[in-house]
């Protein structure tokens, strides 16, 4: 076969696939057919959401700035870590510390809770490392294990169970762990940039998504090594992700000044919310238990809630707070399945304190 042959097959496949990719295009725009939610089916009989949510506790113990935090399974414990070089575990019911583990770099960016037997908690930062603790043992000080395989700093963790760990790192990759050997299991590495946040699905622990600073967002089954879905709209870094209680669906906050919705089944967008007020980035999100409010924190110190239901763009949040001092740097909802799930809401600042609302 001669050169010219071979361009010319090239050249056929070339014209095929964009053919075939206008086309995907196409059957994606027949099934997004909603500005956003408020306009489906049955979303008009939703009912309004209740009254202001109210400041109940502070965690006062940081002496850094707060960069993030994760609940527990339980519902009731809390880890933070901070710019101080502390990861701490509270009871937010009582405020009181039960643990406090000092960690070699004081660069940490994320941390979590292991939320099936609540023993281990981990977390990362500038260090490139994953470090993970356990609680029961007989030295809680000292890391269980050290997961070292990142080029680029660690974003965030998360546990899938006592077994395997997920990572997210600014070298673009993310990665699935085994605990017991240290070993990655797993590299995802579609990202072209930072891979910013990262979050599981509730609802099938082989799913997760990813947020990057090549403003996309990922969806990824453990099991492959590709992304199996691709969500863009964002203008600028995705900071943070999470995915709705139904597993379906999932928020974004960017620092284009834009929380998103997607759902998977849609394969697009089905919500936008962000007004001429806004102008600031957003740093964490996170849903309520319903899924009917997406909570965010933002740089200018505020939290809002949005109405997952209703037209987010140009209107007013339906809550907005603002009793931090600094830019509210992360915030979650004690989703779970015990009596406490879904009671109350924690944000962490750069002023040094976490508050619980409810």
């Amino acid at each position: 076969m001669s050169a010219e042959d071979i361009g010319e097959k090239v050249k056929a496949k070339k014209a095929e696939l964009k053919a075939l990719k206008s086309k995907l295009e196409g059957m994606k725009g027949e099934k997004h057919d909603l500005e956003h939610l408020g306009e489906a089916e049955g979303a008009s009989g939703a009912k309004d959401l209740g009254a202001k949510i109210h400041h109940r506790k502070t965690l006062k113990g940081h002496f850094g700035k707060v960069y993030a935090m994760h609940w527990a399974g339980d519902s009731q414990s809390v880890v933070s870590a901070s710019q101080d070089g502390k990861l701490i575990i509270w009871n937010a019911e009582t405020t009181m510390k039960t643990s406090a583990i000092p960690l070699r770099s004081s660069w940490v960016m994320t941390c979590a809770f292991e939320r099936k037997a609540n023993m281990h908690v981990a977390c990362g930062g500038l260090d490139n490392l994953c470090s993970v603790y356990n609680l029961e043992s007989q030295a809680p000080m000292r890391a269980k294990c050290e997961l070292s395989a990142h080029d680029g700093y660690l974003s965030c963790v998360r546990f899938i169970d006592d077994k395997n760990i997920v990572t997210s790192s600014g070298d673009s990759t993310c990665i699935l762990w085994d605990m017991a050997s240290g070993e990655a299991v797993s590299t995802f590495t579609d990202h072209t940039g930072d891979a910013m946040s990262l979050s599981l699905n509730p609802t099938d622990p082989t799913m997760f998504v990813s947020a990057s600073c090549d403003a996309t967002t990922k969806v990824w089954d453990t099991r492959q090594a590709n992304a199996t879905h691709t969500f863009a709209g964002h203008e600028s870094d995705i900071n943070s992700v999470a995915f709705m209680p139904n597993g379906y669906s999932f928020g974004t906050g960017s620092d284009d000044s834009s929380c998103r919705l997607f759902d998977i089944r849609a394969y697009g967008q089905v919500n936008l919310f962000q007004n001429e007020k806004i102008l600031c980035g957003i740093t964490s999100v996170d849903f309520s238990k319903s899924g009917r409010v997406l909570f965010a924190g933002y740089d200018d110190y505020k939290w809002i809630g949005w109405d997952t239901c209703k037209k987010g763009e140009g209107v007013n949040p339906m809550y907005e707070e603002q009793k931090h001092d600094n830019r509210v740097s992360c915030l979650g909802v004690n989703n779970g399945d015990n009596q406490y799930a879904g009671t109350a809401l924690c944000t962490g600042s750069w002023d040094t304190f976490l508050k619980i609302w409810s």
